[in-house]
Protein backbone atom coordinates (compact mmCIF):
# COMPACT_ATOMS: atom_id res chain seq x y z
CA UNK A 1 0.00 0.00 0.00
CA UNK A 2 1.55 3.34 -1.00
CA UNK A 3 2.10 6.15 1.51
CA UNK A 4 -0.35 8.31 -0.25
CA UNK A 5 -3.39 6.07 -0.20
CA UNK A 6 -2.18 5.57 3.74
CA UNK A 7 -2.30 9.20 4.33
CA UNK A 8 -6.03 9.73 2.37
CA UNK A 9 -7.04 7.41 5.18
CA UNK A 10 -5.53 8.81 8.04
CA UNK A 11 -7.17 12.05 6.58
CA UNK A 12 -10.76 10.61 6.47
CA UNK A 13 -10.56 9.07 9.85
CA UNK A 14 -9.88 12.29 11.45
CA UNK A 15 -12.69 13.85 9.75
CA UNK A 16 -14.98 11.12 10.53
CA UNK A 17 -13.82 11.06 14.31
CA UNK A 18 -14.14 15.67 14.04
CA UNK A 19 -17.65 15.37 12.27
CA UNK A 20 -18.89 12.80 15.26
CA UNK A 21 -17.77 14.77 17.70
CA UNK A 22 -19.55 17.67 16.10
CA UNK A 23 -22.64 16.11 15.72
CA UNK A 24 -22.98 15.29 19.75
CA UNK A 25 -26.10 16.84 20.97
CA UNK A 26 -26.23 20.18 23.31
CA UNK A 27 -26.55 19.31 27.30
CA UNK A 28 -31.14 19.51 28.02
CA UNK A 29 -32.41 19.47 31.40
CA UNK A 30 -33.52 15.12 30.65
CA UNK A 31 -29.60 14.72 30.46
CA UNK A 32 -28.57 16.29 33.76
CA UNK A 33 -31.75 14.91 35.84
CA UNK A 34 -30.46 11.16 34.82
CA UNK A 35 -26.99 11.80 35.24
CA UNK A 36 -28.06 13.14 39.16
CA UNK A 37 -30.81 10.35 39.94
CA UNK A 38 -28.47 8.02 38.51
CA UNK A 39 -25.74 9.20 40.74
CA UNK A 40 -27.57 8.44 43.52
CA UNK A 41 -28.60 4.73 43.27
CA UNK A 42 -25.17 2.93 44.17
CA UNK A 43 -22.47 4.43 45.86
CA UNK A 44 -19.47 2.23 45.70
CA UNK A 45 -17.36 2.06 48.60
CA UNK A 46 -14.53 3.91 49.87
CA UNK A 47 -12.50 0.38 50.07
CA UNK A 48 -13.49 -1.16 47.06
CA UNK A 49 -12.81 2.13 45.06
CA UNK A 50 -9.35 2.61 46.71
CA UNK A 51 -8.19 -0.87 46.36
CA UNK A 52 -8.38 -0.79 42.53
CA UNK A 53 -5.40 1.11 40.62
CA UNK A 54 -7.81 1.68 37.50
CA UNK A 55 -10.85 2.11 37.75
CA UNK A 56 -13.80 2.29 34.76
CA UNK A 57 -14.43 6.13 35.87
CA UNK A 58 -10.99 7.02 35.26
CA UNK A 59 -10.47 5.30 31.61
CA UNK A 60 -13.83 7.31 31.15
CA UNK A 61 -12.31 10.43 31.52
CA UNK A 62 -10.18 10.97 28.62
CA UNK A 63 -13.41 10.72 26.81
CA UNK A 64 -15.35 12.98 28.85
CA UNK A 65 -12.48 15.75 28.21
CA UNK A 66 -12.69 15.66 24.82
CA UNK A 67 -16.42 15.19 24.77
CA UNK A 68 -16.27 19.29 26.67
CA UNK A 69 -13.63 20.17 24.84
CA UNK A 70 -15.86 20.68 21.62
CA UNK A 71 -18.60 22.13 23.90
CA UNK A 72 -20.93 18.15 23.26
CA UNK A 73 -23.34 16.57 25.61
CA UNK A 74 -24.73 13.23 25.81
CA UNK A 75 -27.25 12.47 24.03
CA UNK A 76 -30.27 11.80 26.65
CA UNK A 77 -31.66 8.71 24.47
CA UNK A 78 -28.51 7.06 25.10
CA UNK A 79 -28.38 7.59 29.22
CA UNK A 80 -32.21 6.31 28.59
CA UNK A 81 -31.09 3.17 27.01
CA UNK A 82 -28.05 3.31 29.04
CA UNK A 83 -30.20 3.29 31.83
CA UNK A 84 -32.82 0.68 30.85
CA UNK A 85 -29.51 -1.60 30.14
CA UNK A 86 -28.69 -1.38 33.84
CA UNK A 87 -25.55 1.07 33.35
CA UNK A 88 -26.52 4.38 35.34
CA UNK A 89 -23.62 5.62 36.12
CA UNK A 90 -22.95 9.33 34.17
CA UNK A 91 -19.52 7.91 32.75
CA UNK A 92 -21.12 5.06 31.19
CA UNK A 93 -22.06 7.27 28.30
CA UNK A 94 -18.97 8.97 27.78
CA UNK A 95 -17.42 5.31 27.45
CA UNK A 96 -20.11 4.06 25.58
CA UNK A 97 -19.76 7.47 22.95
CA UNK A 98 -16.08 6.94 22.89
CA UNK A 99 -16.66 3.12 21.91
CA UNK A 100 -18.82 4.57 18.88
CA UNK A 101 -15.64 6.60 17.98
CA UNK A 102 -12.89 4.82 18.60
CA UNK A 103 -14.28 1.28 17.04
CA UNK A 104 -14.54 2.88 13.57
CA UNK A 105 -10.54 4.43 13.68
CA UNK A 106 -9.33 0.90 14.90
CA UNK A 107 -11.42 -1.21 12.90
CA UNK A 108 -9.85 1.16 9.47
CA UNK A 109 -6.78 1.00 10.52
CA UNK A 110 -6.82 -3.04 11.12
CA UNK A 111 -8.27 -3.36 7.74
CA UNK A 112 -6.00 -0.63 5.72
CA UNK A 113 -2.74 -2.19 7.66
CA UNK A 114 -3.47 -5.98 7.28
CA UNK A 115 -5.10 -6.70 3.79
CA UNK A 116 -3.02 -6.07 0.60
CA UNK A 117 -6.18 -6.68 -1.78
CA UNK A 118 -9.80 -4.81 -2.19
CA UNK A 119 -8.62 -2.70 0.58
CA UNK A 120 -11.34 0.02 -0.38
CA UNK A 121 -14.33 -2.49 0.33
CA UNK A 122 -13.41 -3.76 3.50
CA UNK A 123 -12.18 -0.38 4.39
CA UNK A 124 -15.55 0.67 4.39
CA UNK A 125 -17.23 -2.00 5.55
CA UNK A 126 -15.31 -1.89 8.95
CA UNK A 127 -15.67 1.20 9.71
CA UNK A 128 -19.56 0.37 9.59
CA UNK A 129 -19.48 -2.77 11.61
CA UNK A 130 -17.10 -0.47 14.39
CA UNK A 131 -19.30 1.98 14.33
CA UNK A 132 -22.86 0.25 14.70
CA UNK A 133 -21.54 -2.58 17.07
CA UNK A 134 -21.85 -0.77 20.61
CA UNK A 135 -25.30 -0.30 19.54
CA UNK A 136 -26.00 -4.00 18.55
CA UNK A 137 -24.46 -4.47 21.83
CA UNK A 138 -26.29 -2.35 23.66
CA UNK A 139 -29.56 -3.65 22.41
CA UNK A 140 -28.74 -7.46 23.33
CA UNK A 141 -28.14 -6.05 27.24
CA UNK A 142 -31.18 -4.13 27.10
CA UNK A 143 -33.17 -7.71 26.17
CA UNK A 144 -31.25 -9.60 28.66
CA UNK A 145 -31.76 -7.22 31.47
CA UNK A 146 -35.41 -7.19 30.58
CA UNK A 147 -35.91 -11.32 29.99
CA UNK A 148 -34.14 -11.50 34.28
CA UNK A 149 -36.52 -8.56 35.48
CA UNK A 150 -39.28 -10.80 33.41
CA UNK A 151 -38.20 -13.86 35.02
CA UNK A 152 -38.21 -12.58 38.65
CA UNK A 153 -41.31 -10.81 38.89
CA UNK A 154 -43.30 -13.50 40.00
CA UNK A 155 -40.93 -14.40 42.71
CA UNK A 156 -40.96 -10.54 43.34
CA UNK A 157 -44.57 -10.50 43.74
CA UNK A 158 -44.80 -13.33 46.02
CA UNK A 159 -42.44 -11.67 48.41
CA UNK A 160 -43.80 -8.90 48.44
CA UNK A 161 -47.22 -10.26 49.44
CA UNK A 162 -45.57 -11.78 52.24
CA UNK A 163 -44.42 -8.43 53.32
CA UNK A 164 -47.35 -7.00 53.09
CA UNK A 165 -49.54 -9.86 54.58
CA UNK A 166 -46.79 -9.50 57.44
CA UNK A 167 -47.69 -6.05 58.70
CA UNK A 168 -45.11 -3.77 56.32
CA UNK A 169 -46.30 -0.83 54.44
CA UNK A 170 -45.89 -0.75 50.85
CA UNK A 171 -43.00 1.16 50.79
CA UNK A 172 -41.19 -0.76 53.50
CA UNK A 173 -42.54 -4.06 51.71
CA UNK A 174 -40.46 -2.82 48.64
CA UNK A 175 -37.41 -1.63 50.07
CA UNK A 176 -37.22 -4.91 51.65
CA UNK A 177 -37.52 -6.99 48.97
CA UNK A 178 -35.12 -4.91 46.93
CA UNK A 179 -32.48 -5.67 49.29
CA UNK A 180 -33.42 -9.84 49.77
CA UNK A 181 -33.66 -9.71 45.85
CA UNK A 182 -29.69 -7.55 45.64
CA UNK A 183 -27.96 -11.36 44.94
CA UNK A 184 -30.80 -13.64 43.31
CA UNK A 185 -32.12 -10.89 40.89
CA UNK A 186 -30.28 -8.21 41.12
CA UNK A 187 -32.02 -6.48 37.83
CA UNK A 188 -35.59 -6.32 39.59
CA UNK A 189 -33.62 -5.29 43.14
CA UNK A 190 -31.89 -2.45 41.46
CA UNK A 191 -35.23 -1.12 39.37
CA UNK A 192 -37.32 -1.23 43.09
CA UNK A 193 -34.75 0.55 44.83
CA UNK A 194 -34.54 3.08 42.59
CA UNK A 195 -38.36 3.47 43.39
CA UNK A 196 -37.07 3.82 46.95
CA UNK A 197 -34.56 6.70 46.13
CA UNK A 198 -37.05 8.84 44.17
CA UNK A 199 -39.76 8.66 47.25
CA UNK A 200 -36.91 10.01 49.50
CA UNK A 201 -36.44 12.57 46.71
CA UNK A 202 -39.55 13.90 47.33
CA UNK A 203 -41.25 11.80 44.53
CA UNK A 204 -44.76 10.98 44.36
CA UNK A 205 -45.25 7.57 44.75
CA UNK A 206 -47.40 6.92 41.20
CA UNK A 207 -44.42 8.92 39.66
CA UNK A 208 -41.96 6.58 40.99
CA UNK A 209 -44.10 3.56 39.75
CA UNK A 210 -44.37 4.65 36.55
CA UNK A 211 -41.22 5.65 35.99
CA UNK A 212 -39.36 2.25 36.42
CA UNK A 213 -42.43 1.11 33.85
CA UNK A 214 -41.14 3.62 31.00
CA UNK A 215 -37.29 2.24 32.28
CA UNK A 216 -38.08 -1.27 31.73
CA UNK A 217 -40.22 -1.22 28.93
CA UNK A 218 -42.06 -4.47 29.67
CA UNK A 219 -46.07 -5.38 29.76
CA UNK A 220 -45.74 -7.09 32.88
CA UNK A 221 -44.31 -4.45 34.37
CA UNK A 222 -46.69 -1.93 32.87
CA UNK A 223 -49.74 -4.12 33.66
CA UNK A 224 -48.04 -4.33 37.92
CA UNK A 225 -47.86 -0.61 37.53
CA UNK A 226 -51.26 -0.12 36.83
CA UNK A 227 -52.35 -2.72 39.44
CA UNK A 228 -50.59 -0.70 42.22
CA UNK A 229 -52.01 2.41 41.17
CA UNK A 230 -55.45 1.29 40.74
CA UNK A 231 -54.97 -0.39 44.33
CA UNK A 232 -53.29 2.74 45.41
CA UNK A 233 -56.54 4.81 44.21
CA UNK A 234 -59.14 2.64 44.81
CA UNK A 235 -58.74 1.10 48.12
CA UNK A 236 -58.41 -2.30 47.01
CA UNK A 237 -56.25 -4.89 49.30
CA UNK A 238 -52.51 -4.88 48.04
CA UNK A 239 -52.05 -8.52 49.26
CA UNK A 240 -54.82 -10.50 47.22
CA UNK A 241 -54.57 -8.17 44.55
CA UNK A 242 -50.65 -9.15 44.44
CA UNK A 243 -51.08 -12.43 44.64
CA UNK A 244 -53.63 -12.81 41.96
CA UNK A 245 -51.09 -11.28 39.39
CA UNK A 246 -48.06 -13.37 40.49
CA UNK A 247 -50.78 -15.83 39.38
CA UNK A 248 -51.28 -14.74 36.09
CA UNK A 249 -47.81 -13.80 35.67
CA UNK A 250 -46.79 -17.63 36.00
CA UNK A 251 -49.26 -18.86 34.28
CA UNK A 252 -48.41 -16.76 31.07
CA UNK A 253 -44.94 -17.69 31.87
CA UNK A 254 -46.06 -21.37 31.06
CA UNK A 255 -47.83 -20.20 28.47
CA UNK A 256 -45.11 -18.56 26.75
CA UNK A 257 -42.59 -21.96 27.62
CA UNK A 258 -45.15 -24.26 25.97
CA UNK A 259 -45.29 -22.13 23.13
CA UNK A 260 -41.44 -22.22 22.45
CA UNK A 261 -41.30 -25.47 23.24
CA UNK A 262 -44.25 -25.96 20.32
CA UNK A 263 -41.93 -23.99 18.24
CA UNK A 264 -39.09 -26.40 18.14
CA UNK A 265 -40.74 -28.70 15.69
CA UNK A 266 -40.33 -26.32 12.98
CA UNK A 267 -37.44 -24.81 13.95
CA UNK A 268 -35.28 -28.50 13.76
CA UNK A 269 -36.83 -29.03 10.17
CA UNK A 270 -33.77 -27.12 8.03
CA UNK A 271 -30.87 -28.30 10.03
CA UNK A 272 -32.87 -31.99 9.41
CA UNK A 273 -33.18 -30.97 6.19
CA UNK A 274 -29.34 -29.92 5.39
CA UNK A 275 -27.75 -31.82 7.84
CA UNK A 276 -29.56 -34.74 9.34
CA UNK A 277 -31.02 -36.35 6.55
CA UNK A 278 -27.75 -36.00 4.21
CA UNK A 279 -25.61 -37.95 6.52
CA UNK A 280 -28.29 -40.40 7.16
CA UNK A 281 -28.31 -40.92 3.38
CA UNK A 282 -24.66 -41.06 3.26
CA UNK A 283 -24.60 -44.10 6.09
CA UNK A 284 -27.81 -45.93 4.53
CA UNK A 285 -27.68 -45.60 1.01
CA UNK A 286 -23.97 -44.97 0.34
CA UNK A 287 -22.68 -49.18 0.79
CA UNK A 288 -25.77 -50.42 -1.48
CA UNK A 289 -24.62 -47.55 -4.21
CA UNK A 290 -21.26 -48.78 -4.06
CA UNK A 291 -21.66 -52.55 -4.07
CA UNK A 292 -24.26 -52.13 -7.57
CA UNK A 293 -21.50 -50.09 -9.42
CA UNK A 294 -18.98 -52.54 -7.99
CA UNK A 295 -21.57 -55.42 -9.36
CA UNK A 296 -22.24 -53.51 -12.72
CA UNK A 297 -18.15 -52.96 -13.03
CA UNK A 298 -17.74 -56.92 -12.84
CA UNK A 299 -20.51 -57.90 -15.66
CA UNK A 300 -19.30 -54.99 -17.76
Amino acid sequence: MSALLLAVFGLALLGAFFALLLLLDRPSKESALLAEAAETVYQPSAASSGSAPISVERLAKPFARIRRLFGGETDPEISRRLLRAGYRKPYHADIFVGAKLLAPVAAGLLVAFALKQSVVFWFVFAIAVGFFLPDFWLVRAIHNRRNEIRLALPDALDLLAICVEAGLGLDQAILKVATELKISHPALGEELLQITLEQRAGGPRIAAWRNMADRVGLDSVRSFVNMLVQTERFGTPISKSLAVFSDALRTQRRQLAEENAAKTTIKLVLPLVFFIMPSIFVVTIAPAVLTIMKSFGTVL
